[in-house]
């Protein structure tokens, strides 16, 4: 597995100030995709319990309100047993600060991967460039979902935030 970037200070990718991380790898290739440089499964750099480390250690800040998971695509077959790795560790070390993630994937498809029991929101669906909308907040096209997941989960249907 592979990411493409951190972002210690991140504003625009969830709520308040977050540590943002783009895993490497996307097999959607979405037209006008705002990251295309995360599309190569080779690209980017070594995802090592070092990389979890440095996300932490970058989070250990009174501002950071949490984590963002990003792509290319995290919940990839290749990309998500990482995810669910930092996801969880994430969780274990700052319970009181929230986990955001972007999947290409629909919540129905991946609802029972183990990286959803430590994910508190996701963004779901591939980014459509016909439905783009840039007054949406915190996702690109109409056509995708701002998911609360630990309450679907638990009651088995899908919770929206608005």
């Amino acid at each position: 597995m592979r990411y493409n970037l951190i972002r210690k200070m991140d504003i625009s990718n969830g709520p308040g100030v977050r540590v943002s991380i783009f895993m490497q790898g996307c097999p959607f290739h979405c037209k006008n995709c705002f990251n295309p440089e995360t599309w190569d499964f080779e690209g980017g750099k070594e995802f090592t319990q070092e990389t979890i480390d440095k996300v932490l250690e970058l989070s250990n800040k009174n501002e950071v309100k949490g984590l963002s998971i990003l792509g290319g695509e995290p919940m990839a077959p290749v990309n998500i047993e990482g995810t669910a790795k930092l996801a969880k560790a994430f969780k274990e070390k700052y319970p009181e600060k929230n986990v955001w993630a972007w999947s290409g994937y629909k919540f129905e498809q991946i609802k029972d991967k183990e990286a959803l029991k430590y994910i508190d929101v996701l963004v779901d669906g591939n980014y459509e460039d016909e439905l783009h909308d840039p007054t949406l907040k915190w996702k690109g096209s109409s056509n995708q979902r701002v998911i609360d997941v630990q309450k679907s989960l638990k009651n088995g249907g899908i919770n929206l935030i608005k």
